[in-house]
């Protein structure tokens, strides 16, 4: 999977979480971040990567998201993947 496509799949995992208010209120509590804050922290390296742990923490929300995208869950699994790449390989 190439970076460009990985940034579609978690902008728009973050697009999806963005327009449930529950599903959001519980990723900006998770993340530490403040709802007007948002854009800014998107900018910061790793943040999309986040947005993709988020979604893999949750089972349902992941399989619900998936089957409405048309995207397999190892797709998100990839796009994350894609994103940081192997942390074991920058200890």
């Amino acid at each position: 999977m190439t970076f460009e496509k990985a940034e579609e799949i978690a902008t728009d995992v973050l697009l999806h979480l963005i327009r449930e208010p529950e599903l959001i209120g519980r990723f900006l509590a998770v993340s530490g971040i403040g709802p007007e804050s948002i854009r800014s922290a998107a900018a910061e390296p790793g943040f999309l990567a986040g947005v993709l742990e988020f979604m893999m923490g949750d089972e349902p929300l992941l399989l619900a998201y998936c089957e409405n995208s048309g995207l397999r869950p190892t797709m998100i699994a990839a796009a994350r993947f894609a994103l940081v790449g192997d942390e074991a390989d920058h200890v």
